[in-house]
């Protein structure tokens, strides 16, 4: 991934991912890339010794690596790192954000005399902004973008094309939104009545507030609370098709794969890893630390409980309690 007009020294790469140089910290890096498609220029990481060899033999300028490299005598510039991934994203990041477009609002978009922005906002093509917004100091708004009435966007946020947050939505600082996310849109909440049989709406007037360094993928959803808030918390990263609906309370650093659909008031405590096409039903509790695999089902109300330990299957079980189900299945089918 080069950036030709961007160069940075390997000192000042260093210096930002907070790592030591060893070699000439004044060669100087355009991009990031792979070992097999490194090219001139480039930096890149290795995680392990076998591999330090292939990525100083290659076009790369400069190489990431672990404390194992430390007495190593190579011609390249090394940067040790004792989380050399880590440090290869930090490095990849410092090369994006040098590369954004110019701020300003584009001449197409429509934004309410009302609406506060902050410094170096950029605001694409056709973007609606409505009454009372706020954007904060150098917030990323991509083209076709609605931002409703009374939301808060923070500083250093990143909302993709065709991005559509509800009004009163609040999002905190770096924020990323990939494109056709729906953010605030109405609960799945519907009160029947017993002498028609006909459904009619339940009030869904609550708040969705969104914390510092979460990142949502694209096309997912996450409605408002119904008469509270939906909460996602700190630093909790949401693959793309996700749902979530109202009232659920999503811990801190949580990782939620693709495809993966909460009913409504739903907790997911700090630190909890769930895999690809899980689905939660409501008032279930998942418990912090937990992993739950692919395709795994949380039955409503449910609490699954266990820090560092692996659920899986529908209704989800531990992970050792339903391979053995499974191998007994697999002997009574051999019977």
């Amino acid at each position: 991934m080069n950036h030709a007009a961007i160069k940075r020294s390997v000192k000042e790469i260093a210096e930002h991912v907070r790592a030591t140089v060893h070699g000439d910290g004044r060669i100087e890096v355009t991009g990031v890339s792979s070992i097999a498609s490194a090219s001139p220029g480039d930096l890149v990481f290795v995680e392990d010794e076998k591999n330090l060899r292939l990525a100083l033999q290659s076009p790369a300028a400069a190489v990431i690596a672990g404390a194992f490299a430390a007495g190593n005598t190579a011609s390249k510039p090394l940067i040790l790192s004792s989380q050399p991934r880590l440090a290869f994203a930090r490095a990849a990041q410092f090369f994006s954000a040098s590369s954004k477009r110019e701020p300003g609002i584009h001449p197409s978009a429509v934004v309410h005399p009302s609406a506060r922005l902050g410094k170096d906002a950029v605001v694409g093509e056709h973007v609606v902004i409505g009454e009372s917004v706020v954007i904060g100091e150098a917030t990323r708004i991509g083209a076709a973008s609605v931002i409703g009435s009374g939301v808060r966007l923070g500083r250093h946020c990143q909302l993709y094309p065709n991005v559509t947050i509800y009004p009163g939505a609040q999002l905190g600082d770096r924020v990323i939104v990939h494109a056709g996310a729906v953010l605030g849109s109405d609960g799945f909440g519907y009160v029947r009545d017993k002498d028609t049989g006909r459904y009619e709406k339940f009030p869904q007037i609550g708040r969705l507030e969104i914390e510092d360094d979460v990142e949502i993928g694209a096309n997912t959803t996450i409605d408002r609370g119904a008469l509270e808030v939906t909460r996602i918390a700190r630093g909790t990263k949401i693959d793309n098709l996700v749902h979530i609906g109202h009232n659920c309370q999503i811990g801190e650093d949580v990782v939620i794969a693709a495809q993966t659909g909460f009913s409504g008031s739903i907790v997911v405590e700090n630190n909890v890893v769930l895999g690809g096409q899980v689905g939660v039903g409501e008032h279930a509790r998942i418990c912090e630390g937990v992993m739950l695999g692919g395709q795994g089902g949380v039955l409503p109300k449910k609490i699954l409980r266990g820090k560092g330990v692996a659920f899986w299957g529908t209704p989800a079980q531990p992970l050792r309690q339903y391979l053995k189900q499974l191998a007994a299945v697999a002997r009574l089918a051999k019977k």
